[in-house]
């Protein structure tokens, strides 16, 4: 199944065209199913242990392998990965949820807000700031970090205006993105294992993924 997608992908990657594309539409497609069966076993899983996202379609967590390309120098009309997102509204919402993304030389899990306008993003400083305890507990909990490291994303050059440069908190303050992101080697695990280790993967991000969603939802 992995393999099947990852060859596909990799095939992709070297002749992004459409004409190649249309020719090979069977393996897209045989490779979008495997796909899509790896999404719906997630979702099931991930269910158990997050009802917000029990009432999501499956189908509609999984993103488009075809590029938007109005506002892109690069042309090249397919994406060369599959990726899905699952959180309580769905993909295109930027509350806190699970990402699955799957690319060779590039598969990696992900939970935590990407690109948040600025209203959101205020509110998530604001809860950082107002309880950094709690937030700091979750991030230095032993196995976060070892899944994860540090949180991430794109950073400001100072801290944002309103709150006090000398916050013990303050380079998370500075986050334009707060990321919880796992990078792994699929064709290193066995079929039958890569979904239990996603799996022990999000759960770990899940406290995370609380805080934030936490913030947001006021």
């Amino acid at each position: 199944m992995i393999s099947t997608i990852i060859t596909f992908l990799e095939d992709l990657s070297a002749n992004n065209n459409r004409e190649w594309f249309e020719n090979h539409k069977s393996a897209y497609e045989k490779a979008r199913a495997n796909f899509f069966n790896i999404i719906t076993n997630l979702h099931k899983e991930i269910s158990v242990f997050d009802e917000g996202v029990r009432m999501l379609n499956p189908k509609d967590c999984i993103f488009r392998i075809y590029r938007d390309m109005r506002f892109s120098k690069d042309k090249s009309p397919y994406k060369t990965n599959f990726g899905a997102y699952m959180n309580l509204y769905g993909k295109k919402v930027n509350n806190a949820g699970y990402y699955f993304h799957l690319e060779p030389g590039n598969c990696f899990l992900c939970g935590g807000v990407y690109m948040p306008p600025a209203p959101m993003l205020k509110l998530l400083r604001s809860e950082i700031y107002y309880n950094f305890d709690e937030f700091r507990k979750i991030i230095d909990e032993k196995n976060f970090r070892k899944l994860f490291g540090e949180v991430s994303g794109d950073t400001l050059q100072k801290v944002p205006a309103g709150f006090p440069r000398d916050f013990e908190g303050a380079g998370y303050l500075r986050l334009k993105d707060f990321l919880a992101l796992h990078r792994y080697d699929p064709l290193l695990l066995d079929e039958k294992e890569l979904v239990p280790y996603a799996i022990k993967v999000f759960k770990a991000m899940k406290p995370l993924n609380d805080f934030l969603n936490r913030a947001l939802e006021g």
